[in-house]
Formats: C-alpha cells, sequence, structure tokens
C-alpha cells in the first residue's frame, strides 16, 4: 500500500518531463529527432547505455594501468596521468 502512495506522489506531468530529459541524454533518442520511443523501449535503451558505459570506462580503465605499468612512475607522463586522476 505504500508503494502506491509513493508512486502517486510523483505526478503524470513529472514523469513525461523526466522521460523528456533522458530522450535529450540518450545519443538513439537524439539521432532519431522529434519521433517519440515508448517509455518501455526508452527505459531498455537507457540500460543499454549505461551498460556500454561502464564496458568503455573498464576498457579505459585497463589501457590506463597497461601504459602505466609500462612507463617509468617518475616520468613526466606519469606525473601528468597522476594528476589527471586526482
Amino acid at each position: 500500500m505504500s508503494n502506491r502512495r509513493s508512486r502517486a506522489s510523483v505526478s503524470e506531468e513529472e514523469i513525461n518531463e523526466l522521460i523528456s530529459r533522458l530522450q535529450t541524454l540518450l545519443p538513439s533518442a537524439r539521432r532519431r529527432g522529434g519521433s517519440q520511443a515508448s517509455t518501455t523501449k526508452l527505459l531498455k535503451e537507457t540500460c543499454s547505455y549505461i551498460k556500454s558505459l561502464h564496458r568503455e570506462v573498464d576498457d579505459l580503465s585497463d589501457r590506463l594501468s597497461d601504459l602505466m605499468a609500462t612507463m617509468d612512475h617518475n616520468s613526466p607522463g606519469a606525473e601528468i596521468i597522476r594528476s589527471l586522476l586526482r
């Protein structure tokens, strides 16, 4: 019952606004232009996009670790990388 009450506190207008904002953040939704996707499709695309971002972060982290392993830790390049990670 409390779950119903908490959902009722968010208006349909607020949900539509959040969905609209979400559409502006997704590359696939931006490519579609003005065409409206179903909320279900939009949420699936969002989950897929977030998963792809996680994979990209993991890949970049692995590549950075590999790069750091081959560098002299006192080199200017290593210092630049450390400063960027702070």
